[in-house]
């Protein structure tokens, strides 16, 4: 499992990089992509829209099930990856660069405190 040192990761999957002073860009771990299976489409969040921390934003579907996803921070949604409407197998090549989802601007950036680390992620992971 793929686990870059520049992400935080949310109990549910989700991980979180810090762009800028208050801007976050959200997806999914390499683990939730390789338990979903092949991703056939994503719904993604409008621009705009204001989000609290662990709102469900999104929405993927693989061959195997579709799988919400929460947002890891409050604040709005500033940017979303189009490329992913004609192209979700991304989120299974590439779920820390090309398979982004969407981008936050953070209210309460401090709110990423609370999210795991490297190490606690991959402990989570290998404990089922």
């Amino acid at each position: 499992m793929k686990v870059p040192e520049d992400v935080l990761f949310m109990e549910s999957h989700e991980w979180a990089r810090r762009e800028t002073q208050d801007t976050v860009t959200v997806g999914i771990s390499d683990y939730a992509q390789d338990q979903l299976g092949d991703v056939v489409f994503v719904e993604l969040p409008q621009p705009g829209r204001e989000v609290s921390k662990g709102d469900q934003v999104a929405v993927i579907e693989s061959v195997k099930t579709a799988s919400d996803i929460y947002s890891p921070v409050s604040g709005v949604i500033i940017d979303v990856n189009g490329s992913l409407e004609t192209a979700p197998e991304q989120i299974n090549e590439s779920p820390y660069r090309d398979g982004w989802l969407f981008r936050v601007r953070a209210s309460d950036i401090g709110e990423l405190d609370s999210l795991l680390g490297e190490d606690a992620y991959r402990k989570l992971t290998e404990e089922g």
